[in-house]
């Protein structure tokens, strides 16, 4: 079946509030040796964004790299690639929400003086395409961004793009309704 809609099915699971049973301790023991997930996610790090849940995924399906604005770094883009390459993930998405306060920090020119100035400043290139006014269209632009960086910075990922070997989709989940859509 198609990562994608393991997704979009589990969304769906969500959603109704009907998951799917979990026994957590033997998919835990299952995995002591190892693990397989069919998608790498780069997840904006706010508490309320739980990919395990949004998706109705268990321990070992899903590798998850979180950071506030969903931006991506060196460190970051060697999790992604390790999850790509040495975890032969499928799919990488790319998972903003809406209201997301490192968008509306950025939007709203709040300097920090410390590091979260670098969250920030990655968030800008979003801006400067669609303005700061709208902070809902900056936050899919800023997932548009982030792909982007992704698929330009590293070797890795663009061979695997290139062979078929990896879909990248940028999406957004809405904490009013639960679902999460693709952005394009």
């Amino acid at each position: 079946m198609n990562e994608l809609n393991l997704l979009f099915e589990g969304n769906e699971r969500y959603i109704e509030n009907k998951p799917k049973p979990k026994d957590l301790k033997a998919r835990r023991i299952e995995t002591i040796s190892g693990q397989k997930p069919f998608v790498t996610i780069v997840s904006c790090s706010d508490s309320r964004v739980v990919p395990e849940y949004i998706f109705d995924a268990n321990i070992g399906e899903l590798f998850i790299i979180r950071v506030a604005g969903n931006v991506v770094d060196s460190c970051a883009l060697g999790s992604i690639e390790y999850g790509v390459e040495h975890l032969h993930t499928p799919l990488l998405v790319v998972l903003g929400h809406e209201k997301c306060g490192a968008v509306t920090a950025a939007c709203n020119a709040v300097c920090e003086k410390n590091n979260i100035d670098f969250i920030i400043d990655k968030i800008k290139p979003a801006i400067c395409k669609v303005g700061s006014e709208n902070v809902e269209y900056t936050i899919d632009e800023n997932i548009r961004c982030t792909l982007n960086y992704i698929q330009g910075a590293s070797k890795v990922l663009k061979e695997k793009i290139s062979h078929g070997k990896l879909k990248v989709v940028g999406m957004k989940y809405s904490f009013t309704t639960g679902k999460t859509e693709l952005v394009e």
